[in-house]
């Protein structure tokens, strides 16, 4: 039986009702606190209950207004707040508190079964938790009585898209669902959950069935068997997928192939592992495919006409697709001496991809393009991607522009949106347009240098300046470039040198998505921000442990900002700890995603940030673009009229899933291509650092190829070895042997599965086996009180912000 959802506004009234206030306690008033009897504050208690039972985001303002708290109460209140955090009562998310293991107004979950009702129960698809799915939240999954017409019908399987609010009957034992915490309504259905199990067929050299290896690291060593009749039509050597059945009760589990995916013998297995492991859509909708062909070039008619702008593009030199160009010059205006005019123009995919087309559906499926060492998936087909997306030099394109003008210290001072049509003078690699400046132009930059090239080297030495300022988190982490040999094979990896010409572009494409983001906001206009949240206090917490571990002491702070951070680098730059202190930092920063709602770019410094600069890989782009085209009145083609803060709080949701499943494919398909490069190499030695410790054994990344790989702690000695989570340690029993994380170490490859990415490594020699140093503690007040991204590079990919 479908169970009716309360309204929400029924009970909006009630919340503040139930904040009584209480006189505080002598030792809650604190500092910042009037302090005298005659005040009245609440207990946390009463805090985290208003939290729990309040309908809607609660958030530092709303306690405050609830309970009457102004003044210098509101110190006292922070203070109490970042107690009940430290406690572990409530956490933050973004700028919204929720009691703790809560879930957000909108989130991502696999529908897993029925309850003796026939009711949908869900579990939430991600759930950080130390004890894993144990203690994620259920949630009923309520069905309207009337589905729309096309409406797909949830079921056991389905991953799905909710809206979300607690179970008001929870605990009323009419039920079994009433013990459900909380209460969810489709908003859509994404995809079905693979239920099956994914491997490598093997068959039986002596006759028919055969063996599945499974792929997934979590399965590594338990092979089942595929008996006679149930290989379908699976060669030795393909990747299946298979169900899996017990023969008996108590008997062994055995394979079913249910689908042949490709075989591993042809180029590009590798990554056909990761795509179909994690469900990534790669084959275009006929529609789709229709649409994107029947594509005409947008002409000039309503655009401005920019066709004698010299910009240019300036790419990795193996990009298929080029959509942003810049161009900069000096500013004429007296007020404005020493200043730029910097432009920056990226392709009007829009007037391509309209709302609502089998081209858009599939997009947002996409959510953003996959980039592979040996293949990219694109989120659009090549005739938009790689034609009349791309800004070829010498051809006219349609694009939509921003004009910034900088001071001479790089901040801007005002900027315009324009939809214009361009013609970029050049198609320039990085290296190509570094050695130029550098003094070594050839046949394309030459012509160019002076016009067009140093002026923009002139604007970004500006920009340089107003970076400083803003001072964001400066990590500084090696970048891997797997470089393929013909059959697809690993050749070598490369740690790509960093270049002014790619800051250069990083920085334009900051200040253009900080302008798209303004313009947006100043028009009212619901968009899709791209949010980066500040370390949360058990991070924080964590990462002065492990500081601590090496006799580094965090720095004071008021408030918690990049500054912080950096400090911390800049205290080891040099120093034998470099990298492993800007590994830990990386760890301790929150994940950026997609909001509707802005909390600004922690990594960033910046206060308001939108994705507007890669419309062709990247769906949020293409969100912000029909919202510049709608709020400015460039066109028809922009963001529908319906179009509000909560469905794009829908969609920021699903390509923020969408990245994350990305970001996981790649990661998986870099480690497999070097597990496999590596398999030759079993008893050879390399260099590496401890780079996780768990009480399993020692994770150690190799220098040379950025490699990571397991040392199982019963092969360190005939010690017993315990967990020490303070020291982030291994520490043995009787010798007092400490194996810590950022240990250097010698290591010995004893083990590789290419199938799983897995390298298996025993412990040689290094820094790590001493014996740890006595003291050296932070006190909590120097950290507590206060991408950047180190992305692999592969295969054509831009380094954008």
């Amino acid at each position: 039986m479908a169970r009716q959802i309360r309204n929400r506004s029924t009970t909006a009234t009630a919340a503040p009702a139930r904040a009584r206030k209480t006189r505080a306690r002598p030792e809650a008033a604190g500092e910042g606190s009037a302090g005298s009897p005659e005040e009245f504050l609440p207990t946390k208690e009463q805090i985290v209950s208003f939290i729990t039972e309040s309908p809607g985001k609660v958030g530092k303002r709303e306690i405050a207004r609830a309970f009457g708290i102004g003044g210098g109460q509101r110190i006292w209140l922070k203070r109490i707040l970042r107690e009940l955090e430290d406690e572990g009562a409530i956490d933050r998310r973004h700028k919204t508190l929720n009691r703790t293991g809560s879930l957000p107004p909108v989130v991502l979950a696999d529908i897993t079964a029925r309850d003796r009702d026939g009711e949908l129960i869900a579990r939430p698809a991600e759930w950080d938790d130390a004890d894993g799915d144990a203690r994620a939240p259920r949630i009923l999954v309520h069905l309207p009585r009337r589905q729309r017409p096309g409406q797909p019908v949830p079921g056991v399987g389905d991953r799905v898209l909710l809206r979300i609010e607690a179970n008001r009957d929870r605990d009323s034992e009419e039920t079994p669902s009433a013990t459900v915490a909380y209460v969810g309504r489709v908003i859509k259905v994404l995809a079905k959950v693979r239920a099956q199990v994914l491997g490598i067929f093997r068959a039986n050299p002596d006759g028919p069935g055969g063996r599945l290896v499974p792929v997934d690291k979590k399965l590594l060593g338990r092979e089942m068997p595929i008996r006679p009749g149930d290989a379908g039509d699976a060669q030795d050597g393909d990747l299946v997928s298979v169900s899996v059945a017990r023969a008996g009760r108590f008997g062994s589990s055995f394979a079913k192939v249910s689908e042949r995916l490709g075989s591993l013998k042809s180029e590009r297995a590798v990554s056909l592992i990761a795509i179909r492991a994690h469900d990534i859509p790669d084959v275009f909708s006929p529609a789709a495919l229709r649409e994107a062909e029947e594509a005409q070039p947008a002409p000039l008619a309503g655009r401005e006409d920019w066709r004698t702008l010299p910009l240019v593009t300036i790419d990795p030199a193996d990009a298929k697709d080029h959509d942003d160009a810049v161009h900069a010059t000096p500013d004429s205006d007296p007020a404005n001496a020493g200043g730029f005019i910097v432009t920056v123009a990226i392709a009007d995919v829009a007037a391509y991809v309209r709302p609502g087309t089998a081209l858009d559906r599939d997009a947002l499926e996409r959510g953003n393009s996959v980039y592979f060492p040996d293949r990219v998936v694109p989120m659009l087909p090549e005739r938009i991607s790689n034609d009349l997306g791309s800004l070829r030099p010498r051809e006219d394109r349609a694009a939509l522009a921003v004009r910034m003008v900088i001071d001479v210290r790089g901040r801007k001072r005002h900027h315009t949106f324009h939809r214009i049509m361009m013609r970029s003078a050049a198609k320039l690699a990085y290296p190509q347009a570094q050695a130029a400046i550098d003094g070594a132009p050839d046949d394309t930059t030459g012509p160019i240098l002076d016009s067009v090239l140093r002026p923009l080297w002139d604007a970004y030495a500006a920009m340089t300046d107003a970076r400083d300022e803003r001072d964001p988190l400066a990590l500084d982490l090696p970048e891997r470039k797997l470089i393929l040999k013909p059959d697809g094979t690993l050749d070598r990896v490369v740690m790509p040198e960093r270049l002014d010409a790619h800051r250069l572009i990083e920085e334009c494409m900051i200040l253009a998505n900080v302008c798209a983001a303004e313009t947006l906001e100043q028009a009212g206009s619901p968009l899709i921000y791209r949010t980066h949240d500040e370390p949360s206090p058990e991070k924080l917490r964590a990462l002065a442990e492990v500081l601590a571990s090496i006799g580094i002491k965090a720095p004071k702070t008021g408030a918690l900002s990049p500054t912080l951070f950096n400090r911390i680098l800049a205290h080891v730059e040099g120093s034998p700890n470099r990298d492993f202190v800007n590994e830990v930092v990386l760890r301790t920063q929150a994940q950026a995603e997609y909001s509707a709602d802005n909390y600004g770019h922690f990594g960033l410094n910046l206060r308001r940030y939108a994705h507007f600069t890669s419309p062709i890989r990247r769906y949020a782009d293409l969100v912000v673009h029909r919202g510049l085209i709608r709020a400015l009145k460039l066109g028809k083609d922009g963001l529908p009229a319906h179009a509000s803060r909560e469905e794009l709080a829908e969609v920021a949701a699903q390509i923020s899933a969408a990245e994350r499943r990305a970001m996981a494919a790649e990661r998986e398909t870099t480690d497999r291509l070097i597990a496999h490069f590596m398999a030759d190499q079993i008893g050879a030695t390399f260099a590496g650092r401890i780079a996780g410790v768990t009480g399993a054994g020692l994770f150690v990344k190799l220098d040379d190829t950025g490699a990571d790989g397991f040392i199982p702690a019963s092969t360190l000695g005939q010690d017993y070895f315990r967990f020490d989570e303070t020291l982030h340690a291994l520490v043995g029993s009787r010798s007092r042997k400490t194996y810590r994380l950022g240990d250097r170490v010698e290591v010995r490859l004893v083990e590789a599965v290419p199938i799983a990415g897995a390298l298996r490594f025993e412990l040689l020699g290094g820094d790590a086996g001493r014996t740890p140093r006595r003291g050296s503690r932070i006190r909590r007040a120097g950290i507590d009180e206060a991408p950047a991204r180190g992305a692999t590079t592969t295969g054509g990919r831009k380094r954008r912000p």
